[in-house]
């Protein structure tokens, strides 16, 4: 039988290329994000393997009605999920603290904190129920270091941090595992996103040297996730070679 993965901001970055590799592996998918369009193209595509089942779900990990209405009327055959994947999350804007935008944070605060407690607060229950599970978190190394100008992101990523510790404790009577994956640079929409869709800007982040690839963080949580059942691997910090931490990056322009 296949086993089944839940990933949230399945729609790009990580998040598509995580459900990529799984489907790859014959596991089935549930696929959740807010762009319908693009979540109905993945789904088609994944769907290509005849082997697994594919379930898109539309829903904005934010909206706390949203997710427990959507994970709650799960059918039966939805409700062994094997690995969630709480990828969802973005960083709005860099700015010092006394000039950011409080919207912008918000909206990090909303998606990166409180859209990774609604979402692992509906799945747990399936997990529970099953006695095992495996939660996948996706820190940054801005979890780990407080950058010029990261100020709130920094802080939903060292809560992300916070709560996978708190998982992890919590969680031990249900054999559930629990690992936070913090990734540095990638090439992703991050920087798009963060830059308000500045592209110029965007692309300067990652001039000079080779950042991650979201593909390389897929590989790395299929790892973590086909370890046997007494193993786990807590948590991971990954750079490109490039990188030492959030403040060391050498380019090579």
């Amino acid at each position: 039988m296949n086993k089944t993965i839940f990933i949230t901001g399945a729609t790009s970055g990580f998040g598509k290329a995580i459900a990529e590799k799984f489907a790859s592996e014959n596991w089935n998918c549930i696929i959740t994000g807010r762009r319908k369009e693009r979540l109905e193209s993945l789904s088609a595509l994944l769907s290509l393997n005849k082997s697994i089942k594919i379930l898109p779900l539309v829903f904005d990990v934010s909206k706390r009605d949203e997710v427990f209405a959507a994970i709650n009327n799960l059918k039966d055959e939805w409700r062994n999920i094997d690995v969630l994947i709480n990828n969802a999350g973005l960083a709005a804007g860099r700015n010092v603290f006394d000039e950011a935008s409080v919207d912008d944070w918000e909206t990090m605060i909303d998606t990166n904190v409180k859209g990774l407690l609604y979402v692992s607060k509906a799945v747990i229950e399936f997990m529970k129920q099953h006695k095992k599970g495996h939660i996948v978190n996706i820190g940054s190394t801005a979890g780990k270091e407080v950058y010029k100008e990261g100020n709130v992101y920094c802080a939903s990523k060292f809560a992300v941090n916070a709560i996978s510790q708190a998982q992890r404790i919590d969680l031990l009577p249900h054999n559930i595992k629990v690992t936070c994956v913090n990734p540095g640079a990638a090439e992703t929409e991050f920087s798009l996103v963060r830059l308000k869709g500045d592209e110029q800007k965007a692309k300067a982040v990652y001039e000079g040297y080779e950042p991650l690839h979201a593909e390389d963080i897929a590989n790395v949580i299929y790892y973590c996730a086909t370890l046997p059942q007494h193993v786990c691997i807590n948590d991971l910090v990954i750079t490109c070679t490039a990188q030492a931490n959030s403040f060391y990056t050498y380019k090579d322009k």
